[in-house]
């Protein structure tokens, strides 16, 4: 009997441990309180389509969230996207549909730790990543975006970035739709708002950072954080540390960076709400091939939001 790559890890009961340093030592997950995040396959759902072809459109310009109407059918929804019947031109043979993930958080007096664990189930091989197998992200809005608010990644997707019904042959990232000097239902396109306006979104925390963890059973993760503004930008060096662990089928993935990690950074603070959400490719997937969750509250110490980070 042949074994897949992920059949042999497991066995060896291994992958993909990246060592912190003291004081980046990760928490003892087994006592810290998980919540059940269900993450879907969104197609080709823009932010525009959500504005005006939804069915729930009218309500959520209204002010109806995302999240309000729709956690509890991710499984639901996303086995239609992802069967090509609605809001996907390249549907992946094969594909699940959705992703069910325990999601824990935790700081320490300089920190601030993301756990997810999760079984992505049994993955086609798209082709389109050749170096990593599966990637981890979390989005975190520090209140200065709203789109990320109602609607967590719908904040940043749309109809032209690349892969979606209006990209043509663009290779065109996620961006806020403000950072456009002109918003269609086709998107925004390349043209900006005014330097002197770019600045200012930017100086009222119009952004969005990201964490990621990249993954390959066997191998050290790697980790990647960077903004959307008004394109995606990786960070370099990062400021996320990533560690990764697979066994018998479950990825166990900890993101952590400094609470305070200096400008262009969220700076994590206690009693201030947050907006996270989180996104995983799965079986070598990129761009908008993934799985998405809507958007969750966070709050540091105490305070009413989905999660409530408290210190170890």
């Amino acid at each position: 009997m042949k074994l897949s790559t992920k059949t042999m890890t497991a066995a060896l009961g291994i992958a993909g441990a990246m060592s912190f340093s003291a004081a980046m030592a990760a928490p003892n997950w087994s006592g810290v309180p998980a919540k059940d995040v269900q993450l879907f396959y969104p197609g080709q759902s823009s932010w525009e389509w959500v504005l005006t072809d939804h069915p729930g459109a009218e309500k959520f310009r209204a002010g109806k969230d995302c999240a309000a109407c729709h956690i509890g059918d991710e499984k639901n929804m996303g086995a239609l996207l992802v069967s090509g019947k609605k809001n996907e031109a390249a549907p992946i043979p094969g594909k699940p549909g959705s992703i069910d993930a325990k999601v824990q958080f935790e700081h320490d007096a300089q920190n601030m730790y993301v756990h997810l664990e999760f079984s992505e189930g049994s993955q086609p091989n798209s082709k389109m990543d050749s170096a990593y197998d599966t990637k981890v992200t979390m989005m975190l809005d520090g209140g200065g975006v709203p789109e990320a608010n109602r609607a967590g990644c719908w904040g940043a997707c749309h109809d032209d970035s690349a892969g979606m019904p209006s990209a043509g042959n663009s290779d065109r990232t996620m961006y806020l739709p403000k950072t456009r000097a002109h918003l269609t239902r086709q998107g925004g396109g390349d043209a900006l708002v005014p330097a002197d306006a770019l600045a200012k979104l930017k100086a009222d925390g119009y952004s969005l950072e990201y964490w990621q963890a990249r993954l390959n059973p066997g191998s050290p993760a790697t980790a990647e954080n960077g903004v959307i503004f008004d394109k995606l930008a990786a960070t370099k060096p990062t400021a996320v540390t990533a560690e990764a662990t697979y066994k018998d089928g479950v990825w166990s993935v900890t993101l952590s960076r400094k609470l305070d990690a200096g400008v262009g950074f969220v700076p994590l603070v206690a009693g201030k709400r947050y907006t996270v959400a989180f996104a995983i490719h799965a079986g070598h997937t990129a761009k908008r091939f993934h799985y998405v969750s809507f958007e969750r509250s966070l709050i540091l110490d105490q305070g009413n939001a989905d999660f409530v980070v408290e210190k170890k």
